[in-house]
């Protein structure tokens, strides 16, 4: 199973265009089981029926009502800090019977909203008033007055407004409440002032209460007796302690009622996101409840078992039908993947989902991703980092995928755990081939130089290696990776830079090699011999010819060439220039390579300049060929049958959407294409060669950056001695530490990461990978669950 899964993303999935006839008491049992299954993408077949006139809108007006009376319940539930049960929300099964029920539920939620909004408002305004009339009373002691109260942020303009209206024949006093008081429409905590206004006369008695309206402030008739006032105190103290009795018994009933809610709360909301999704896609069917849909061939079974499933379960007699159709449409690209693949195929997809059937490149970039950033990021510390940090995403991804994180950059790398955990893997390895932890080296196997006959001293610490001189090398290499005491050494830079230099041109060039081979595959596949012969061919000559004879040349010097030898070894770039200004290098007093090396440079420059009429003109001319035979013989649409026809053209759908008719051949649209195309890879042979010494630059980079932050902050803690270096190390520890993360780990990384990736999409897709499909995005519950749809 896991090889069949690993063909389908080399290639993806074989598609189908099928019809399927459903019984109007079968159809939502029958799509329900689809979604459970997951497999099917519908197509629209009311592609000019607005959306408020299909015939299932009522019931997914009513899902639309639900789903925000649930919300409303989730959110109260969580303003009460109550525990949402989330268990087995995903696997909860949709039954076809759960659209009756949700008429229960909603009259359940419903009557709860009445009682929330009408009845704890009515109780806390009550309660509201009576706490504000008691403290008017217990405040006023005079009595020809108007009283209220108002809130604490309009004081101040309220006493203006009433001096100013006034013209100064009132006497305002005000003091503030200082118990916290409650707003019963918003729940929130507010702050208030009683205020008495002294004043004389009824016209100022209506421009005072106007005033009061106007600031919104609450009026409180009071008695003009002491006695009378206490007596209504008395009152009212009684009256709120029995409206705090049932707000807190309802406090209680809210709160049992909200537990039951909480254990049942996300399988409502995901069985009320079901039930619309499914009455979504029955609006997608016809008056006739016909639909079309895209699926894998090799599920095919698995569709019409899961119809059968679903008219069982409705109890209908007749049996939902499925047929295969007839369809030159491009069907939709569907790459299988699981939790591992889809960080991968998530890169390859933001680039450009692949045409239907073509060579998917995420497979193998699941080696050749990580592996490219890590000769970027080469370093055994800090690839170890990240690799805990990856393993820590994976071994904690239950947790994380039942509770999602919120942060979005957070989220991103959660997905892209199984990328990051190999690209750390990787670079755990190259950090070990370059003898590189936090940028110090690890002498594990002992180094293959003599120190002593350098005349290496601790007053002389300039270190240069030489291998000429007689004594300083041993004679054998370091048994793997590089040797450390090259990180002592001056000459360090000049040594590992050439050596990187030209590993970065052999990787990049074995890398545009297995995208020509691939496009190979595509174009056999796809059974395209004339692009085969008359583009691929010459391409592979062109870049062989160019960039391969270099490469041949790196590893023949490296085999040949003799260390008592480099000093006369001949320049490969000097080398290359000459060979394509046709200069033999012995004219210039050069030593040549190897014997017969002109004449070799001379054939190749030879097939070079052949192959790009070739791939300009060969495929023009056969085409028009082709075109000219191909005038006045019968052929195309003419000759189908009436069947055919019939299937093709089938009625209330759109299986003709994306058909094009055969357009006239022209030759000088074919002849430009052709040109851009040809100028496009003769350039990019160089500039994708070029684009790959990126490999050596970042890895040149991110070693000396290491090195800086090593020797300017770690080193200075640790050069210190006595007490005051050790307390001194502890905070350089934890400085150089954020340093490294910050900048070693997280900016480096990052940059390593976008340069990989422009490597792939750039320099190895470009040569075989079109990216121009869509992407299968079948009805599936699970996505609607995740939040993917």
């Amino acid at each position: 199973q896991s090889l069949f899964k690993m063909g389908s993303l080399f290639r993806s999935e074989e598609m189908c265009l099928a019809q399927l006839y459903l019984q109007s008491e079968a159809a939502f049992a029958c799509v329900s089981e689809l979604g459970e299954l997951g497999l099917a993408q519908f197509r629209d077949l009311n592609p000019d029926v607005n959306a408020f006139q299909r015939k299932f809108v009522n019931e997914v007006r009513r899902c639309d009502d639900m789903e925000r009376k649930l919300r409303f319940l989730e959110k109260e539930v969580k303003k009460d800090n109550l525990a949402i049960d989330d268990t087995d929300i995903i696997t909860s099964k949709t039954d076809y019977r759960e659209s009756f029920r949700v008429r229960t539920t909603e009259e359940t939620v419903g009557l709860y909203n009445i009682y929330r909004e009408r009845g704890k408002t009515h109780i806390q305004e009550s309660l509201t008033a009576s706490a504000q009339y008691n403290l008017v009373v217990y405040n006023i002691s005079f009595i020809i007055f108007v009283a209220g109260v108002l809130m604490r942020d309009k004081i101040s303009a309220f006493e203006r407004v009433i001096w100013r209206a006034c013209r100064g024949n009132v006497f305002l006093r005000y003091t503030e409440i200082e118990a916290e008081l409650e707003d019963p429409h918003t729940g929130d905590k507010v702050n208030k002032y009683v205020f008495i206004v002294f004043f004389q006369g009824d016209q100022l008695k209506s421009r005072i209460k106007k005033i009061c309206t106007g600031f919104r402030a609450t009026l409180y008739p009071c008695p003009e007796t002491p006695q009378e006032r206490r007596e209504i105190a008395l009152g009212v103290m009684t009256r709120i302690e029995d409206l705090q009795t049932v707000l807190n018994q309802t406090a209680d009933h809210r709160r049992m009622v909200l537990s039951q809610v909480a254990l049942n709360i996300r399988v409502w909301l995901i069985k009320v996101r079901k039930i619309k999704a499914i009455y979504h896609t029955l609006n997608l069917f016809n008056k006739c409840l016909i639909a079309e849909c895209w699926c894998p061939v090799v599920d095919i079974d698995r569709i019409q078992l899961a119809l059968r499933r679903g008219t069982e379960l409705s109890g209908s007699s007749v049996p939902s039908i499925m047929q295969q159709m007839q369809t030159k449409e491009n069907p939709p690209t569907y790459n299988q993947t699981d939790k591992f693949t889809s960080g991968f195929q998530a890169i390859i997809d933001a680039f450009g989902v692949s045409n239907y059937r073509e060579v998917n490149p995420a497979p193998f970039t699941i080696i050749t991703f990580p592996f490219l950033f890590a000769v970027m990021f080469g370093d055994m510390g800090h690839g170890l980092l990240m690799f805990l940090f990856a393993l820590y995403l994976v071994l904690k991804e239950n947790r994380y995928m039942k509770h999602k994180p919120e942060d979005e950059i957070f989220k991103m790398m959660f997905d892209g755990r199984y990328l990051i955990l190999l690209m750390g893997l990787f670079s755990i390895y190259t950090g070990f081939l370059y003898n590189e932890c936090f940028s110090r080296s690890i002498n594990i196997f002992g180094t293959s130089w003599n120190v002593r006959a350098m005349n290496f001293t601790l007053k002389n610490q300039h270190l240069t290696l030489d291998p000429n001189k007689p004594g300083v090398f041993r004679g054998y290499p370091y048994f793997y990776g590089i040797d450390p005491i090259w990180q002592s050494a001056e000459n360090k830079i000049t040594v590992q830079n050439s050596y990187k230099m030209k590993n970065a041109v052999l990787m990049g060039f074995a890398q545009m090699i297995f995208g020509l081979s691939l496009a190979f595959c595509n174009r056999r596949h796809f059974k395209d011999k004339l692009t085969l012969y008359c583009e691929l061919l010459p391409q592979l000559l062109f870049l062989c010819a160019l960039i391969g004879y270099l490469c041949m040349c790196i590893l023949y010097k490296w085999s040949v060439w003799t260390v008592a030898q480099s000093n006369t070894a001949p320049s490969l770039l000097i080398g290359l220039i000459d060979m394509y200004m046709l200069t033999d290098p012995k004219s210039n007093n050069r030593v040549p390579l190897y014997t017969g090396q002109y004449q070799v440079q001379i054939f190749l420059v030879i097939v070079t300049v052949l192959c790009v009429p070739w791939m300009f003109l060969s495929k023009p001319y056969i085409l028009y060929k082709r075109s000219k035979q191909k005038k006045g013989v019968p052929g195309g649409l003419d000759s189908q049958s009436d069947d055919d026809v019939a299937i093709l053209h089938h009625e209330n759908n759109d299986a003709n959407y994306g058909k094009q008719e055969p357009e006239s051949f022209d030759m000088s649209e074919v002849i430009i294409y052709q040109a851009i195309h040809t100028i496009e890879f003769c350039l990019s042979c160089i500039s994708h060669t070029a684009s790959y010494l990126r490999l050596w630059a970042l890895s040149l980079a991110h070693s000396e950056l290491s090195e800086v932050l090593w020797s300017m902050v770690m080193h200075t803690g640790l050069a210190t001695s006595g007490t005051s270096g050790a307390i001194l190390s502890f905070f350089v520890f934890w400085f150089f530490s954020s340093l490294t993360v910050s900048i070693l780990l997280v900016m480096e990384g990052l940059s390593a990461f976008l340069h990989a990736i422009r490597l792939h999409w750039v320099e190895f897709q470009s040569k075989f990978y079109k990216g121009e499909g869509y992407i299968f995005s079948p009805f599936s519950f699970t996505l609607i669950v995740e939040g993917k749809v």
